[in-house]
């Protein structure tokens, strides 16, 4: 016969299905009396687990409470669980993917060996449609964003943009998802203020260091922090185009990182931008819409010589 905890905890797996079960079939499956079920039922209750009874009957329900009580998962649903909070943490939804990250951070600490593998291999198996670029190791994401919850300083390996690898110890405060990249916002007691980081270019270490107290971005958001930090960042080709719009209007048609807007009077201004490669610059001045002057570097003004040659072909070829 079960002891009597673990009655309880078998009697909540049997409630935690959707539909209602009676008495006497509770009693049944657990090998007690319909009065044993009775008293367990009021046990579960005073731990704040909202069971029902419905009226005219024996039969029992758990229902929504204030807070969330604690899940039983059987390992097909652990497995399942887990295998979405990864896709999660992968999307490009808005919000969810930290949240997916704490989520998914708490199921593995528990999950034994066999559903871990289950879990591995699933993900291994798996291919996902998506853009073009580098990957990050969703282990990797687990382990940034356990040590941004428990506020624990993390130790990794490096590799900027011009492949110079270093060791950095920082405080971790936020993942951030941007575009195909996701990047970590922390402090960095070495250099005595922020940083970000592409995490598919970080390896962390284990286990993670000590705890310490956490602080907040400039301005108070991570993202907006990032944003400024992309907009004005060391990409490997950079450029100052003059716009003949307002600064307001020029602004108004940036994505977020894109570049800096600086206002020279109130019919013009100029755009501060940064890329991987003089086309890429090309290419993002080009989609705003707006008349430019492209005065240097040679290369970015070499890149958009080239894209206009090239547009004027494609109009040439296509309308003889």
């Amino acid at each position: 016969m079960l002891t009597s905890s673990a009655r309880l905890l078998r009697l909540l797996s049997l409630l935690q299905t959707y539909r209602q079960r009676s008495g006497a079939e509770l009693a049944d499956q657990l090998g007690v009396t319909v009065r044993t079920v009775r008293r367990d039922v009021d046990r579960l209750r005073e731990l704040g687990y909202p069971v029902h009874a419905a009226r005219g009957t024996a039969g029992y329900r758990l229902g929504a409470g204030a807070v969330l009580p604690p899940l039983l998962l059987d390992d097909e649903e652990a497995v399942a669980v887990a295998i979405g909070l990864r896709t999660a943490a992968a999307s490009a939804v808005t919000g969810i993917e930290e949240t997916a990250l704490r989520a998914l951070a708490k199921l593995e600490r528990v999950l034994p060996s066999r559903l871990r593998h289950r879990v591995t291999a699933v993900q291994q198996a798996t291919v996902r449609a998506a853009h073009p670029g580098p990957t990050v190791d969703p282990d990797v994401l687990t382990a940034i964003s356990d040590a941004c919850h428990r506020r624990e300083r993390l130790r990794f390996d490096y590799t900027d943009h011009h492949g110079d690898r270093s060791t950095r110890l920082v405080e971790p405060h936020t993942l951030v998802s941007w575009g195909r990249h996701w990047y970590l916002i922390a402090w960095d007691p070495d250099r005595d203020d922020w940083r970000s980081f592409r995490v598919d270019r970080l390896r962390p270490w284990t286990p993670t260091g000590p705890r310490f107290t956490r602080r907040e971005p400039p301005g108070g958001d991570a993202a907006a922090y990032l944003a400024r930090q992309l907009s004005v960042g060391p990409w490997a080709v950079r450029a100052t185009v003059t716009v003949p719009e307002p600064a307001a209007v020029v602004a108004g048609r940036l994505w977020p990182g894109m570049g800096a807007v600086e206002a020279v009077d109130a019919t013009s201004c100029l755009l501060h931008l940064g890329a991987d490669t003089p086309a890429d610059l090309a290419w993002m001045v080009t989609v705003l819409g707006v008349d430019f002057t492209a005065s240097g570097p040679p290369e970015f003004v070499d890149a958009v010589r080239a894209l206009g040659a090239r547009c004027a072909r494609a109009v040439r070829n296509g309308h003889p």
